[in-house]
């Protein structure tokens, strides 16, 4: 990146025309504090979006906080999520966005290490063994009713990896089905594992529109299925 693209990159964020992503994965507890830290930096220098302010921002096109927009995003449903982040979201009032992949919280409580290994779901050293690893739907419930809740398909799958019929309903519209189910409210996005976003496949990009997704979030942009996108976002890390 060229002097002149950053000093337009970061003249864009300080004015609210560009939206930040900062993902975030495994909260286990022993990476607590680190997490509180990073959340209050957030906290301190930007606004923390949540689904009403995003969709104002693709309604309008126009940012009105006194500090840039962020959305904070955990990815995989683990169960730390519930028990070590959401405190320390609800400490620092913050409203959080997570993408759940369904099929894992299904998984039985003795599979779900075995689950997560072979789906590229990562674990700490201090997870191996535990009794639970996923979420609860009940947990999950819970979240909705300060978060927001999206779907990171079934089985935490790659785009390119959904082809037969069976596949879009394991990936996409089982996910939004089971949310809507547990929630009360449909699924505010989704993401596919490595951050591929619509058009890299047009069977998968259908299926997501006849499900009824608002957003895809991926590595490069937001999409927004209703409208047009003002927006292209630079997220901080990948989804995975």
């Amino acid at each position: 990146m060229t002097q002149v693209d950053f000093d337009r990159y970061t003249s864009a964020v300080q004015a609210g025309r560009l939206l930040r992503v900062v993902n975030f994965h495994n909260t286990a507890a022993g990476a607590a504090d680190g997490l509180r830290r990073h959340l209050v930096q957030l906290r301190r220098d930007f606004v923390i979006a949540g689904r009403a302010e995003l969709d104002d921002l693709f309604q309008t096109g126009e940012w009105h906080g006194d500090r840039p927009p962020v959305l904070a995003v955990f990815y995989e449903g683990y169960a730390n999520h519930a028990a070590v982040a959401a405190p320390i979201l609800a400490e620092l009032d913050i409203t959080a966005w997570f993408f759940i992949p369904t099929v894992f919280i299904d998984v039985p409580l003795a599979d779900q290490e075995a689950f997560a290994d072979a789906h590229s779901i990562d674990l700490v050293e201090e997870e191996r063994g535990a009794e639970r690893l996923a979420l609860t739907w009940d947990e999950v419930a819970e979240l909705a009713q300060r978060h927001v809740i999206a779907a990171h398909t079934g089985t935490h799958e790659q785009i390119t990896e959904i082809r037969t019929d069976e596949d879009l309903e394991r990936e996409i519209f089982g996910p939004f089905r089971r949310i809507l189910a547990a929630t009360g409210q449909p699924p505010a996005a989704t993401a596919f594992l490595g951050g591929s976003g619509l058009g890299d496949a047009p069977l998968v990009d259908a299926a997501v529109r006849e499900a009824g997704y608002p957003y895809v979030f991926s590595n490069s942009r937001l999409q927004r299925l209703t409208s047009v996108p003002r927006l292209v976002p630079a997220p901080i890390g990948n989804p995975r």
